[in-house]
């Protein structure tokens, strides 16, 4: 037996036989044609991209009907990268000036697109670059250059175990026989683990290399829910995994009757529960969960999705699609929150020696205000369709904060001078992201609508650790003593104020810290979509006074991994069927 670790990407577990696709993939040879044949091979082309935007605008119509439109969009965007004309006019130059053939064109332009992707340090292209071998893949089936596929014509029940998959190739899995998947490369951002949950197929991506260790007939286990893979398990591995299948059936389906309940202790303490989204697709699947609103919906994807910066109408029309799709939920949409290094669009900064603690987030917004005032303009008109707050991110100091406000109150000046329809009233808040905020919490509250704590980056910041580094990333701890501390004041802070305060960072995200939360004093989270009926779950299973309990004893330890031992035994006690492995 062996048992190796990646990233849970899509909850479940999947036990079954393996088959192992081809980890080298393919390659195309370099071939050139005759001057002659030039017109026939640009036709050929063409015909191949047709075929394959047929097929694309296949899979989104019978993903959406399977999955619903948030998951079908994928490949709507796909259809858009298919259809670009540049990349059209590249793949046209190649065949008609350099007489290469339509498979070597596409192979040349569509893997160097992705290169470049992969090199712009973005996390988000990087994993888009997946889409664009997607779409390679696809052309150069339908040109006849690749001519095998293994995941046609199953037979029998198998789990995919491959170095990638696309995400065209996920959405077409035939779930009678695909059980679970495994990939060595991948992220949990990427389109392919979009469609996983969508699918709600058992994956793990990310292990790295492996596939060598894999027999013909290996018998293996998907983990979702802990990132495992286990590679001939041994009977007693098998049993209790069997055991855990049967107990997460039943369970899930008692969280399904969750959906349109409140977030309530049985003490009838009422807790907000809203969802973190990227993208405008997302709303489907909130609702679906029933998310009490959207408190905090992530702009970044604008300027990370293109070359070029988003437009005034481009930020307008994607905050509009959420905030209609969401009715009369509240939406936060919090401005753009990413380093001068990661802009790709244009060089902002030269090289940073310490991106995080350099020009980032609000700072950046501030200094570049022909890049912040669209995205200012577009909030205050998307707001008259709908309950819309706007945050600020990373604020360290009041100047920043009234700098920002000021610039908003300019900004709805101009509007109501072109006769704009805007709403210039909108709740404005902030981030708690950084210990000077919270330090100095009882004067941000006499300026703002309300705050939301954002513990990745408060964590960070105040233990000093880069969540990215492989040599610190275990001490990267939101159990922390020291966080623990700064959230309880600033929750404090906040009541004595009356101002709102919420929690939108990962750490809400888990059921036994959601509980200490809510004993600290919180009473809005806001997690992940897939998060939702097990925090709801787990909120409806207690009384405040044992969350106060919980976070009472926790204020008393020394270490994160006391907490989190602690947490967890009380997890087992209060709702056992969150901690069925």
């Amino acid at each position: 037996m062996l048992e190796l670790h990646g990233i849970p990407v899509s909850s479940g577990v999947a036990i079954g036989p393996a088959l192992v696709l081809d980890p080298d993939g393919y390659s195309i040879p370099r071939c050139t044609i005759k001057r002659s044949d030039v017109a026939d091979e640009i036709e050929r082309l063409q015909q191949a991209v047709a075929s394959v935007a047929r097929s694309l605008e296949e899979s989104r119509a019978r993903t959406s009907a399977k999955m619903g439109n948030s998951t079908g969009e994928i490949f709507a965007a796909q259809l858009q990268m298919l259809r670009d004309p540049r990349m059209m006019a590249e793949l046209q130059r190649r065949i008609s000036q350099l007489q290469h053939s339509a498979a070597y064109s596409v192979s040349q332009v569509l893997h160097n697109y992705a290169e470049t992707m992969r090199r712009l340090k973005s996390s988000l292209l990087a994993e888009r670059a997946d889409d664009v071998l997607d779409i390679e893949r696809q052309l150069l089936f339908a040109l006849g250059a690749v001519t095998t596929n293994p995941l046609k014509d199953l037979s029998a029940p198998v789990i995919v175990l491959s170095n990638s998959l696309t995400p065209s190739e996920t959405a077409n899995l035939d779930r009678r026989f695909v059980l679970g998947f495994c990939t060595e490369t991948g992220g949990p951002g990427g389109h392919t683990a979009i469609v996983a949950k969508g699918l709600e197929l058992p994956a793990v991506v990310g292990i790295g290399p492996f596939l060598g260790r894999v027999g013909e007939k290996t018998q293996v286990i998907v983990d979702g829910d802990r990132g495992r893979l286990v590679l001939d398990p041994d009977k007693k591995t098998l049993q209790e995994y069997r055991i855990g299948q049967e107990q997460q059936r039943i369970f899930a389906r008692s969280l399904e009757q969750l959906r349109d309940c409140p977030a309530e202790t049985v003490d009838g303490a009422h807790v907000l529960l809203n969802a973190n989204i990227e993208f405008p697709y997302e709303v489907a699947s909130c609702l679906e969960r029933g998310a009490d609103g959207i408190g905090l919906y992530r702009t970044e994807f604008l300027y990370l999705s293109s070359d070029s910066e988003p437009s005034e109408e481009d930020h307008y029309r994607a905050y509009s699609q959420v905030v209609q799709a969401i009715g009369d939920r509240p939406v936060v949409i919090r401005t753009l929150d990413l380093g001068a290094d990661k802009m790709g669009s244009r060089p902002l900064v030269d090289r940073e020696n310490n991106p995080f603690l350099g020009l980032r987030s609000i700072r950046l917004s501030l200094k570049n205000q022909d890049l912040f005032r669209p995205q200012l303009r577009a909030i205050l008109r998307a707001a008259v369709h709908g309950d819309v707050r706007m945050m600020f991110p990373l604020i360290t100091t009041l100047a920043e904060l009234r700098q920002a406000r000021m610039l908003v109150n300019v900004i709805a000046e101009d509007l109501l001078e072109e006769a704009i329809p805007h709403r210039r009233d909108i709740p404005i808040g902030m981030m708690v992201e950084v210990p000077a905020a919270v330090l100095m919490l009882d004067r941000f509250v006499q300026e703002i609508d309300f705050l939301s704590i954002g513990t990745n980056d408060l964590v960070q910041y105040t233990l000093a650790v880069d969540r990215s580094n492989e040599y610190v990333a275990d001490l990267y701890q939101s159990s922390d003593p020291a966080v623990l501390r700064l959230i309880k004041h600033s929750v404090e802070v906040a009541a004595t104020a009356n101002v709102p305060i919420a929690v939108c960072g990962e750490m809400s995200s888990r059921p036994a810290r959601a509980l200490l939360l809510l004993g600290l004093g919180v009473r809005s989270l806001s997690v992940p979509p897939n998060a939702l009926p097990k925090v709801k779950k787990a909120i409806r299973s207690v009384s405040i006074s044992e969350c106060q309990e919980m976070a009472a004893r926790a204020m008393t330890l020394e270490s994160a991994g006391e907490v989190d031992l602690f947490l967890a035994e009380r997890l087992r006690k209060l709702v056992p069927e969150l901690t069925i492995p």
